[in-house]
């Protein structure tokens, strides 16, 4: 499938793996570009820009395709060394995609010089914004308003998602929570297992009084930190949930305690159901997406 994100990135099908939190390690961004997606390494998961240039490397040595580095910008207590890290990604020689949540600020990513943008509605897992668009309103407007290429991010799994996401405008798809549910997701099996177990109903939405709001799996942590949201209201801070927001991923992630923290996970998570290999997800996307494309769309048509 030819696209211009695929054009501008080199990679032979329009499917990207999403920047997530101790989930995008070398073995995962290898394994999306050797199957002809483009995978991602998250810059943060690093903790220094040393260990990201390592993590860099080491992706290098798994794939001779192209791929991509995640840095998340967030309000957080200590900033990290974020000059540090965009050295390194730029010495790594990658290519970064900004994500963004509305028109307004992807027509500004545009204005700055960004190559493309990834377009994020409602529905995706962790940051979604605060205009609470769900993507079949946000990628035609994005469609309408931009004139470099888009992927559509929230929601996306299977060949439907990257159909529907092409006849909205779209050049291709974005895809984090439906990727930690494969092989070579380095996470712990509970947390693909849990992924699987749950409907499109388990996600909410916590930080919003914040102003940075995040949609995570439903847990015990999740619970507590919602109480505290309504109990505190608008004065609550940043510090009144640290426990359960910050340091977590570790815990969860590779240790499976799946209740330690608040994690991100998108309400896609009800449609997905198996955890397969990188390659054979990817394939499955192209194949059912040309059976629809060929098959029950050009039914449709009449003479």
């Amino acid at each position: 499938m030819k696209t211009r994100i695929t054009e501008l990135f080199g990679i032979q099908h329009p499917i990207i793996q999403g920047g997530m939190h101790f989930v995008g390690f070398a073995e995962l961004a290898a394994a999306v570009s050797n199957a002809g997606g483009l995978g991602i390494v998250t810059g943060l998961t690093q903790r220094t820009p040393e260990l990201l240039a390592h993590e860099i490397r080491r992706c290098r040595e798994m794939t001779d395709k192209p791929f991509g580095v995640n840095l998340t910008f967030l309000p957080v207590l200590t900033a990290p060394d974020y000059p540090g890290y965009i050295r390194a990604i730029i010495d790594g020689g990658v290519k970064v995609i900004h994500k963004c949540t509305s028109v307004r600020h992807s027509l500004k990513a545009e204005s700055i010089g960004c190559d493309a943008v990834s377009v994020d509605g409602f529905e995706c897992g962790g940051h979604p914004g605060e205009d609470d668009v769900p993507n079949f309103i946000l990628l035609p407007r994005a469609a309408e308003a931009l004139k470099i290429p888009f992927v559509a991010s929230g929601g996306m799994a299977d060949g439907r998602s990257l159909v529907a996401a092409l006849a909205l405008g779209a050049e291709g798809i974005n895809m984090g929570t439906r990727f930690i549910a494969t092989q070579e997701a380095p996470v712990h099996d509970k947390v693909k297992q849990a992924i699987v177990a749950a409907s499109e109903l388990d996600t909410r939405l916590v930080m919003r009084s914040l102003r940075n709001t995040e949609r995570v799996l439903r847990n015990g942590a999740v619970d507590r930190l919602l109480e505290k949201e309504r109990a505190l209201g608008a004065s609550l801070k940043f510090e009144d949930i640290i426990n359960e927001v910050a340091g977590v991923y570790p815990r969860i992630m590779l240790q499976g305690e799946m209740d330690a923290g608040a994690w991100s996970c998108g309400m896609v998570a009800g449609l997905i159901h198996d955890v397969p290999t990188v390659r054979e997800l990817i394939d499955r996307i192209m194949r059912e997406a040309e059976d629809i494309v060929r098959g029950r769309l050009s039914g449709m048509l009449t003479a």
